[in-house]
């Protein structure tokens, strides 16, 4: 289920009772002129949150507050370096420098705090997205949205107060401190915590990164104190050309990546494309831009772009993967199996995808042996996780195409057993057991496969395979017709048989459109040419 909408519309706490009520799971991204958030649902209830551009303060949180030293998450910075893919706060917890429950209490208070913040945001757009998760390293927690509504309520009415005081991040104030000095007020607690670190320099986002504290504590504090007559407000941060730069890509980089993570492709494209416009040499988002190609079926352009990150140095084997999968597509399988040839001598040489892609590479050339040579390499590779569905679906084709059926068949099992939702490996078991003459097994898989995934047209091929042998010809019909909906370039015999039933319906315009179709996709297929010759002379 997609929801989208305008905020002007429907308010954010609106839209949270809805996916609740609902028990939605999935992702619910909001923009705001040119800021990004995402809220995550596991069955209604908050799992994460995030807002682009916002600076990952766990680190600093957990210093400020006394958690852990400085030198504590130094280490746990360092160790980043070696582990990129994982969080700060997984490092401390690995290291013994914070326990688990501790992460996940401040992760709680940082997820709160962005989902109270986009509260305050009352234009712009939302949009669901069911079924998209956070990524595997983000720490996740579970909050009754109906928790934080009264209280987003609560700070959303008194951010319009404080705005009057605080109207951006980037005010800078001064402390009065002579009447500061000559009042009885003593400021405390966060007051107190901000007050220290006003100094005619820092703006708000500086004191929100120096205090722990998270925005609206600031922003109260900072309305408190200017109320009172001891701060005053002299300007605004002023940042240097560079800086304003390098902080323009990173705003687009992070929009692409959020705009990525949700499937908002054309979306995430633009912003990409923006980053490489500031700073064409950027690894990453020349590596985005081509994930998102190949997403979107631009063939000719992925390959392109991903031919270029490939040219730059140190470039990852992951690129060269990509690449060849573009190639693939094309159908220009001989500098495929080139490029992945290369992406194993320059790193992928343990990477279980990428044997697995040269045996499919290898498979598609007519080299079947030696096809079957890399899917076995591969196996070896993925260590104690069962391989992909992609590893066992090819491995099976491979193994059938060596006349093996045994294995073939043993292979489906085990793929099924370990993967029992793949669509593509129940369209394995289908046609396997087809092949024995198990015409009821094979179209009780086909369905299954259907129930999981009604996209794939040869699943619909297939399923119409079976029942045109069982003489169901309306049935075969139906799901014929669906398949070439999804794909009309499908094959010659699904319109040769579409036009055999038009035909036994004396429908024979209809069989003749069918059997013509058939004919520009095979025009060596003998046995079409002589049923259009027939019904040209019934005409």
């Amino acid at each position: 289920m997609a929801i989208r909408g305008s905020l002007k519309e429907a308010s954010l706490p609106d839209v949270l009772q809805l996916l609740s009520l609902g028990k939605k799971t999935g992702c619910l991204s909001v923009s705001h002129k040119g800021s990004f958030g995402s809220i995550y649902f596991n069955q209604g209830r908050i799992s994460y949150a995030s807002i682009v551009n916002r600076r990952d303060r766990l680190g600093d949180l957990l210093v400020k507050n006394g958690i852990i030293s400085p030198e504590q998450l130094q280490r746990a910075i360092d160790a980043q370096h070696v582990h990129p893919n994982v969080r700060v706060g997984e490092l401390l917890v690995a290291q013994g420098s914070l326990r688990r429950e501790q992460l996940e209490d401040v992760v709680r208070v940082q997820i709160e705090e962005a989902v109270y913040f986009l509260f305050t945001w009352t234009e712009g757009t939302f949009n669901f997205e069911a079924d998209v998760a956070p990524e595997a390293q983000d720490v996740t927690v579970s909050i009754n949205p109906e928790s934080l509504l009264l209280e987003g309520a609560r700070r959303v009415d008194e951010w319009s107060l404080i705005e009057k005081k605080v109207p951006s991040f980037d005010v800078i104030f001064e402390l009065d401190r002579p009447r500061l000095e000559a009042s009885d007020v003593k400021p405390e607690g966060d007051q107190k915590r901000v007050l220290d670190l006003i100094d005619g320099r820092r703006d708000v986002t500086g004191l929100i990164e120096e205090s722990g504290l998270g925005e609206f504590e600031v922003g109260k504090a900072l309305f408190g104190l200017a109320t009172a007559g001891f701060i005053q407000r002299v300007g605004k941060s002023r940042p240097s050309i560079p800086a304003v730069s390098q902080a323009k890509v990173e705003e687009h980089h992070n929009l692409g990546i959020a705009f990525y993570r949700t499937g908002m492709l054309d979306e995430a494209q633009r912003e990409f494309r923006r980053v490489l416009d500031l700073r064409d040499n950027d690894p990453q988002a020349r590596f985005f831009l081509g994930l998102i190609l190949l997403r979107q079926q631009q063939w000719d352009e992925a390959v392109r772009v991903f031919r270029e990150a490939a040219a730059a140095p140190g470039a990852r084997p992951a690129v060269l993967h990509n690449l060849a999968f573009g190639l693939e597509r094309l159908g220009r399988f001989e500098e495929a199996r080139t490029v992945l040839e290369d992406a194993l001598r320059r790193g992928g040489a343990k990477d279980a995808r990428v044997h697995t892609s040269l045996g499919i590479v290898t498979l598609r050339l007519g080299d079947v042996a030696a096809a079957d040579a890399a899917f076995q390499g591969a196996r070896g590779l993925f260590g104690a996780k069962p391989p992909t569905p992609l590893w066992f679906h090819f491995a099976v084709l491979g193994a059938a195409l060596q006349g093996d059926l045994p294995r073939a068949a043993a292979l489906v099992a085990e793929g099924l057993a370990a993967h029992p939702r793949a669509a593509v490996l129940h369209n394995d078991d289908g046609v396997l057991r087809e092949r024995r003459g198990d015409i009821d097994g094979a179209t009780a898989a086909l369905e299954r496969g259907l129930a999981e995934d009604p996209t794939l047209p040869q699943l619909h091929k297939n399923l119409g395979d079976c029942l045109y042998r069982a003489g169901r010809y309306d049935e075969a019909f139906d799901a014929y017709q669906r398949a070439v909906k999804a794909d009309p370039g499908l094959g010659d015999d699904v319109w040769l048989r579409l036009g055999n039933i038009h035909f036994r319906r004396m429908a024979r315009e209809d069989a003749a459109r069918c059997w013509e179709r058939a004919l520009e996709l095979d025009p060596d297929n003998a046995i079409v040419r002589t049923n259009l010759e027939s019904v040209r002379q019934l005409q």
